[in-house]
């Protein structure tokens, strides 16, 4: 399967969940237009609380799919937006990419992959003991976030459902991701 955007989901409100929408526009440096996590500086409350001055690295929230699917196996029932993400992708693995990697997502628009969306208790509020099934642990004994990655807009550009997701670059090095 090539990957695709599957959904898109926007909300111009500070809410966990966002609202499902056919169509996006991405705005170079800035994030989601009309999400409430848009913005050159930092918009996530916890964050803005600690440095409002802080670089947004966190414009744009995708989750991939089958993370949903992982947790229905589970006997939880996600559906795309419900966990904040702006876009849900499908059939490319997020998790595995290097932090600077950068997709283009349609035709236009170009994001870079800052880091891992770090998951919150609100995540519980959707169905309790969701957040630590978005956890795991590796061989190792470090975390596993499975919840997700944040990117910045690099080049803007409307998203809209169905549109396919290249690869376009990837740094020499491959640098893990951490959480942003």
């Amino acid at each position: 399967m090539e990957p695709h955007v599957l959904a898109l989901a926007c909300d111009a409100a500070h809410r966990f969940s966002k609202r499902r929408v056919e169509r996006l526009t991405l705005e170079a440096g800035i994030g989601v237009v009309g999400d409430a996590h848009a913005g050159r500086r930092v918009q996530h409350r916890s964050r803005v609380a600690k440095n409002p001055l802080a670089p947004n690295l966190r414009q744009v929230h995708l989750i991939h799919a089958e993370l949903f699917a992982e947790l229905a196996g589970s006997g939880f029932r996600v559906e795309p937006g419900q966990m904040g993400e702006n876009v849900t992708t499908q059939g490319i693995d997020l998790l595995g990419l290097s932090c600077g990697t950068r997709l283009r997502l349609g035709g236009a628009a170009l994001i870079e992959i800052t880091g891992l969306r770090n998951p919150c208790h609100q995540i519980d509020g959707l169905a309790k003991g969701l957040m630590a099934a978005t956890l795991d642990y590796a061989p190792d004994g470090s975390l596993i976030r499975k919840a997700g990655v944040m990117a910045v807009v690099v080049t803007g550009g409307e998203v809209a459902v169905g549109d396919p997701i290249v690869l376009e670059s990837i740094p020499l090095v491959h640098e893990p991701l951490e959480p942003v």
